[in-house]
């Protein structure tokens, strides 16, 4: 089976779709394909499908999903017997399996892209600690082409689900912010501009990508404008949160004030990797 979920949820059994329309369903297989070959349990389901407040039929409804699951994974397993022109193999209970507590959705070995995600993104980081600039921003660029959109897209979410996409989006933000930091390093300044133009204007108070962004247009000789998003991420954050940039983001707005155009990164403790300036 193969699973995506970063963007609009899909469901593929030998290539042929298994994702329901409905939406309930739709919610049940969210689960089951992030925590693919795990067991969810009952009142995970439960808990994401009702939100603490389950009906008494709340089991018995549980049920009839998995079983319209199955009916959707049959039907993908029958037509892929025809066309190979062998016998059924597996039954849908194979694939989506009951277990003490809870179901299973077993994926057979096939893809998913939460977890191809979470590999190349794992090797583009021990690429970035090796200094092995070029390899990092490959490896990270790979793994950030995965997304085709917001994780789960089309899926009405619970707390479980909501909280995971969360979750998801700050690994991708992480991913993000490392493979910027490769590029720098590797003084692609000028073909960051335009997106981190972008990136600042939807993360507005992401300290992060605003000293990258400064960073880069320092270096492209737009020095006083690596100033004003100093200033404007300051007021953002005296505004809205009431703090002061952090001590690295100082530094570097000092650094810029004071030096000459060209600058060099050089990361520091984790969370605090602005670059210094000179």
């Amino acid at each position: 089976m193969d699973i995506d979920v970063l963007g609009t949820l899909a469901a593929r059994e030998n290539g042929i779709s298994i994702t329901p329309t409905a939406p309930k369903p739709r919610q049940v297989l969210a689960l089951l394909a992030l925590h693919a070959d795990r067991v969810v349990p009952v009142a995970a389901l439960i808990e994401e499908l009702w939100a603490g407040e389950p009906p008494r039929s709340a089991r018995t409804t549980l049920q009839t999903y998995v079983l319209q699951l199955r009916a959707l994974i049959a039907t993908a397993l029958e037509r892929d017997a025809e066309a190979s022109g062998e016998g059924e193999r597996r039954t849908a209970k194979d694939v989506l399996v009951t277990l003490p507590g809870g179901y299973l959705l077993n994926s057979g070995g096939g893809t998913s892209d939460v977890r191809e995600f979470d590999r190349l993104a794992g090797m583009g980081y021990r690429a970035m600690d090796a200094g092995d600039f070029p390899d990092a921003a490959r490896q990270l660029r790979a793994a950030l082409a995965l997304w085709t959109g917001a994780a789960f897209a089309g899926v009405q979410g619970g707390a479980q689900l909501d909280m995971e996409a969360r979750r998801l989006e700050e690994s991708r933000l992480c991913a993000l912010d490392q493979r910027i930091e490769a590029d720098l390093r590797l003084g692609r300044h000028r073909e960051l501009l335009a997106e981190l133009t972008v990136l600042v204007g939807r993360f507005p108070s992401h300290e992060n990508l605003h000293g990258q962004f400064m960073l880069a247009l320092h270096r492209s000789g737009r020095r006083g404008e690596a100033l004003d998003v100093y200033q404007r991420l300051r007021a953002t954050l005296v505004r809205e949160l009431g703090l002061e940039p952090s001590g690295a983001l100082r530094r570097l707005q000092h650094s810029i004030l004071v030096s000459a155009p060209e600058v060099t990164a050089a990361p520091e403790t984790p969370g605090e990797h602005l670059a210094h300036v000179g």
